[in-house]
């Protein structure tokens, strides 16, 4: 469908007349391969930086700048069910709390994510565990920089799939003023382990620093729902 169609045509009007019809053309054929059924057959993570960071010119000006949008540091509402201690911190926004939350929480809400064979504990693993307890360090002490470049680094190797780095590193990018990227990390936790609340605050919170205020809200309250299930017997955190 996209192959037949005008590139331009298909291109949003935030964006008309900042890219190239050859730009534009590496886009979509990235976002086609990103589309593939086969996980294989889809880019990975250094791929999607390696393509798109060339066609970034505005790198130090925020999305909601650029898209004209204004910002105002307001939390989502309060949700309709009662919150947890991380509930309440991330509706008030308060990144200190939240990150004290974590670094208590450790990765206890990773077990049963990954099931690793004897094969797999090869020197790489040992490298990506190193760089993960590197994170977990400048985590703990609050060089977020750090933190961030470390849990990358163990990302990218993809052997192993934790949803407690990509909440770790999604604060980490709420501290560094980068909250597109934290939205980001945030969904990826969701995708490992779907019924996770931390996933679904740490995006209310993303949102929330975009000035997206409904959705944010509305993330809150399936986060808290969440939460309640768990507590009623069902699985989630």
């Amino acid at each position: 469908m996209i192959r037949g169609k005008n590139i331009l045509l298909l291109m949003d009007s935030h964006l008309e007349g900042n890219f190239s019809t050859e730009e534009a053309t590496v886009v979509f054929d990235l976002a086609s391969r990103c589309l593939q059924y086969e996980p294989r057959e889809r880019p990975n993570t250094k791929d999607l930086v390696a393509t798109l960071a060339p066609l970034q010119n505005k790198s130090d000006v925020p999305s909601y700048v650029m898209l004209g949008i204004p910002k105002h540091e307001e939390g989502p509402p309060t949700p309709q069910h009662p919150l947890s201690p991380m509930g309440d911190a991330c509706s008030r926004m308060d990144l200190t709390a939240i990150h004290q939350i974590l670094v208590m929480t450790h990765y206890k809400d990773d077990e049963g994510t990954n099931e690793l064979s004897f094969q797999e504990w090869t020197q790489q693993m040992r490298d990506m565990l190193e760089a993960r307890k590197r994170g977990d360090v400048a985590f703990r002490d609050k060089d977020f920089k750090t933190a961030i470049e470390c849990y990358s680094q163990f990302i990218d190797v993809g052997t192993m799939v934790s949803p407690t780095v990509y909440a770790r590193r999604s604060l980490c990018h709420l501290l560094c003023d980068q909250p597109d990227a934290a939205l980001r990390d945030a969904m990826q936790a969701q995708c490992v382990y779907p019924d996770w609340s931390t996933a679904f605050y740490m995006q209310a919170v993303a949102l929330a620093k975009l000035d997206m205020h409904k959705d944010a809200a509305d993330m809150l309250n399936e986060a808290a729902a969440l939460e309640e299930k768990k507590q009623r017997g069902g699985k989630g955190s």
